[in-house]
């Protein structure tokens, strides 16, 4: 309960390494919310080393389907935030280019609300606050880190 009131308000976590099962293959994203006064689902993606091109396609497969398998019709499209230990500036911006779904790139240390629009700025936790509350969910149970 602590976890989705420090997150803000209208968050509800979904889960954890949630399952997405597409075509033959299995995949499973890093963590899955929904916003409530936002009325979407936010992904987020964690990584542990620098960003790379093969992340934002990742990030936005997990947005893909979860826009078409879970997604109600009149839910906002998704969010989708890439948590990264590094980030060059440049490679950012052509990972991102000809995006048109919201998605943030940011690293560890940085706040989301800097990557996003002015719209989802105050609704959304900062970086700290999600990397304290998931090192405190690994170490109740029994994880000793983030997997990459």
């Amino acid at each position: 309960m602590k976890f989705l009131l420090e997150l803000g308000h209208g968050f509800a976590f979904v889960g954890r390494q949630v399952q997405l099962e597409v075509g033959n293959s299995d995949f499973r994203l890093d963590l899955l919310f929904y916003h409530l006064k936002l009325r979407c689902f936010v992904v987020i993606e964690l990584k542990t080393g620098k960003l790379e091109p093969g992340h934002v396609s990742q990030l936005g497969f997990y947005m893909n389907v979860v826009d078409d398998v879970m997604k109600h019709a009149d839910d906002k499209p998704t969010i989708g935030l890439l948590l990264v230990r590094e980030k060059d500036h440049v490679v950012a911006e052509y990972c991102l280019q000809g995006y048109t779904k919201p998605i943030g790139i940011s690293e560890w240390q940085d706040a989301i609300q800097n990557n996003l629009p002015q719209v989802f700025k105050s609704s959304l936790p900062s970086i700290e606050e999600i990397e304290t509350e998931l090192e405190v969910f690994c170490q109740q149970n029994g994880e000793s880190e983030l997997r990459s």
